[in-house]
């Protein structure tokens, strides 16, 4: 029996988290596994399988090796946060326009997360969410592309709900900014029902609608900032992303697309 399987078997036993009641597809398949190394590995290898249905959903309550963007990992304290995988089948995007899908989740995120804080929350390229500058979600989706058509997507998220202590990284959780405890599944319950309402927009081909939201929410945007580049720093401001999910950054009145690996912010 392969390690998925016998990680199925474990999910009756365990009753932390129950299916949603208030989404149409989004976590009504959902797995649970007490500890995994990253919730995406468990969700691509489920992903292969074509029985799987749309919207099935990885989640633990421990994640040892969770990965976020560059290859930096994604450390989470067991129980405190919503670390998840969910699958998606956007079989309607081009491989070319998949960053589609990128903004309808980080804009599903910060919906869920402004209906909960008071502070200013925005996306920072391409997909984390900020509340007032510190991160307070990270996400990580991955594609399985065939030919020219995408087969599925794993949307992995780490969110910090009830953590306090963040090692130095420059972060903050609900808690945090609230003071409150967060009942998990309940937060689970609420985040899946935005990621839903987003991605059905993104689903009925209303993508002007995304992109416009996207780039209303986009952390610094317009700002003059020191990025760091594969060719040194530079200053300039973001003025957008192209449909590739490039970042457009305005230098010396010319403007430059970059990937997610060629620029960042110099003082983050």
């Amino acid at each position: 029996m392969d390690f998925f399987n016998r990680t199925i078997g474990k999910v009756n036993q365990n009753t932390l988290y129950k299916i949603p009641a208030n989404t149409l597809f989004v976590g009504k398949n959902l797995v649970f596994v007490p500890e995994c190394h990253s919730t995406n590995t468990i969700a691509m290898e489920l992903g292969q399988r074509n029985s799987v249905v749309e919207g099935s959903l990885v989640i633990t309550d421990r994640q040892m090796v969770g990965r976020g963007q560059r290859g930096n990992a994604w450390i989470s304290e067991p129980g405190k946060n919503l670390t998840l995988s969910l699958i998606f089948k956007p079989t309607f995007l081009k491989p070319d326009r998949q960053f589609g899908l990128t903004q309808a989740i980080a804009l599903a995120v910060a919906d869920y997360v402004s209906g909960k804080v008071k502070g200013s929350v925005k996306v920072k390229w391409p997909n984390d969410v900020m509340i007032d500058g510190n991160k307070v979600c990270g996400i990580l989706i991955e594609n399985s592309i065939s030919g020219n058509s995408l087969q599925f997507s794993v949307v992995g998220i780490g969110l910090n709900v009830n953590q306090l202590a963040f090692y130095k990284l420059k972060a903050t959780s609900l808690k945090q900014e609230t003071g409150f405890d967060y009942a998990l599944q309940n937060e689970l319950d609420s985040l899946l029902q935005a990621i839903e309402t987003r991605y059905l927009l993104l689903r009925d081909g209303m993508r002007d609608l995304l992109e416009a939201d996207y780039l209303k929410n986009l952390y610094r945007m317009g700002e003059s900032q020191v990025f760091e580049t594969s060719r040194g720093l530079i200053q300039g401001s973001i003025t957008g992303v192209d449909p590739q999910g490039r970042l457009l950054v305005l230098t010396d009145s010319v403007i430059h697309a970059y990937d997610h690996k060629e620029i960042r912010f110099a003082d983050q």
